[in-house]
């Protein structure tokens, strides 16, 4: 990667970092608090006490505008390393694909324009095979050919995978912030409960009995 490209991206994560934090969302819940409260998420300014509480719109916005800024906007930092870890393996995976596939490509090609120029093939032959017998060979020559074109496929339908594996990461890691805002103080009652429990059903008209299943929520 470029330098320069690399040192931007650093400086606009920086920049974005700052602007996340400079303009944190809170809550203020009461006037008066004891400065050394262990109330999590909050800041204790003079004698109020502010919980964060962030904005759905700029955990969105933070997230398209770099990969896992939204996540640090929500404090959700463990999960920063799983954003740049995802894209370093997909990125990975364009990059290894999309090598053989260049590779296997012009070696199809060579093989496949009766130019006896271009014999990039050559170091596909079976190894113990005489070259000069080989190439003289029309079925081998069309098998080795039939090959190549099925490596190069099979290359070129990973990267693409890939690429669009990096596209909807992308949109995963903008909806989890997105969410992770909106139900960043959604409460859950401790009485929630499911209840899974055996059903019996005795039809005396038809002289039958059903089986199943019944399932009680409480909340």
């Amino acid at each position: 990667m470029n330098k320069r490209v690399l040192i931007l991206m650093m400086a606009c994560l920086f920049v974005s970092m700052q602007i996340c934090f400079s303009q944190s969302d809170s809550v203020l819940v009461r006037n008066t608090v004891n400065k050394n409260s262990s109330v999590p998420d909050t800041i204790s300014k003079g004698n109020r006490l502010v919980v964060f509480k962030p904005n759905p719109k700029k955990a969105l916005f933070y997230s398209m505008l770099v990969p896992g800024l939204g996540q640090i906007y929500n404090r959700k930092y463990w999960k920063v390393p799983i954003v740049y870890a995802g894209y370093a393996a997909l990125i990975y995976a364009i990059s290894w694909n999309g090598a053989y596939y260049n590779s296997y490509k012009k070696e199809y090609i060579s093989i496949a324009d009766d130019d006896p120029l271009t014999e990039d093939y050559v170091n596909r032959i079976p190894s113990g095979e005489d070259v000069a017998a080989f190439k003289a060979n029309s079925s081998d020559m069309a098998w080795l050919e039939q090959v190549l074109n099925q490596k190069r496929q099979s290359y070129r339908y990973n990267r693409d995978l890939s690429i669009i594996g990096i596209v909807a990461f992308y949109g995963l890691t903008i909806l989890d912030a997105y969410v992770d805002a909106q139900l960043y103080d959604f409460d859950i009652s401790p009485d929630l409960s499911l209840r899974v429990e055996p059903f019996f059903n005795n039809n005396f008209d038809f002289n039958s009995t059903t089986l199943g299943l019944r399932c009680q929520l409480t909340f």
